[in-house]
């Protein structure tokens, strides 16, 4: 499975891996990021979300065809179970990235 680190915006980063959207996903709490590959190679986040479990949230989330529209191809995923955590993660990824579909943390 490949990964792709995205900069968190105080000089260090995260890995996530990089799934299909149709994956099985497991049962588990972290982030994920609706992306697509740019033509220079790179990664660009269209909408970072986090939820308490991958398996229920993203097989059906409400914003996959919004994302979709905009181009996006994949869905970066990294398991992170503390809240806290989650939440500062997610607030320095939006602020960093400026995703075109997150309005939150700006």
């Amino acid at each position: 499975m490949a990964g792709y680190e995205w900069p968190l915006g105080d000089g260090t980063a995260i890995e996530f891996h990089i799934y299909e959207k149709n994956e099985s996903w497991d049962s588990v709490a972290g982030l994920y990021i609706f992306s697509y590959k740019t033509p220079d190679g790179s990664w660009c986040a269209l909408y970072v979300g986090q939820t308490d479990d991958f398996s229920s949230r993203l097989p059906s989330h409400e914003r996959w065809d919004e994302a979709h529209g905009f181009g996006a191809t994949h869905v970066h995923a990294i398991a992170v179970t503390g809240q806290w955590e989650r939440d500062v993660i997610e607030k320095c990824l939006v602020e960093h990235l400026q995703p075109q579909m997150n309005s939150h943390h700006r």
